[in-house]
């Protein structure tokens, strides 16, 4: 579980720079913006990595049971993991009416994926995966505002990126119910 929690803290934590705009800009200026998008890359990749390898280790050395969610949850997961993909199919730079409702798409995304994984699963192990991730994305949520950033603009009309992310947002979230068993370990749908 160790190797699990520090993961998590290296790849949030490097995510958090954007909470601190001064911290972010000065290494910035340090490393030079290249050198600076290679370490974070570097980071967020090990960190990921160290995600990936200690929750597979903790569920191979059994996961530990905190409650079961009872079984309508699954459907709400599977529906909220729609809206998770189609928010994340948003995050492209178009202009959409989407994108300017959810305004800061892949936060948006983020909170419904882990929210989701969270109503799913009863283990400890998922419960602080997920809830990091819930909780990082509503504390980057709250700094965005602080830092004023409204992200994308609002407009009044459905656009070619609206129908764009609405398809690739369905078949992503098909192809991984079709992959999750094979990449996760866990069926999405009883077959």
């Amino acid at each position: 579980m160790f190797v699990l929690v520090a993961g998590i803290a290296i790849f949030l934590g490097i995510h958090s720079l954007s909470m601190f705009p001064h911290t972010r800009r000065s290494l910035i200026a340090y490393l030079g913006a290249g050198p600076f998008k290679g370490v974070y890359s570097l980071i967020a990749l090990g960190g990921l990595g160290m995600i990936m390898f200690g929750f597979s280790r903790y569920r191979a050395a059994g996961m530990i049971p905190v409650w079961t969610p009872p079984e309508g949850l699954r459907h709400l997961t599977l529906g909220l993991m729609w809206l998770a993909f189609v928010a994340i199919a948003c995050s492209n730079p178009a202009p959409g009416r989407i994108r300017g409702w959810l305004r800061h798409p892949m936060l948006v995304a983020v909170k419904i994926w882990a929210l989701a994984h969270l109503l799913a699963n009863g283990d400890l192990g998922g419960m602080i995966l997920f809830g990091s991730f819930l909780a990082w994305a509503v504390f980057d949520r709250i700094s965005v505002k602080r830092r004023r950033d409204f992200g994308a603009q609002r407009i009044g009309a459905f656009t070619g990126a609206d129908a764009t992310a609405l398809a690739v947002g369905t078949i992503a979230y098909g192809t991984m119910i079709f992959l999750h068993p094979l990449l996760i370990g866990v069926a999405v749908i009883d077959r």
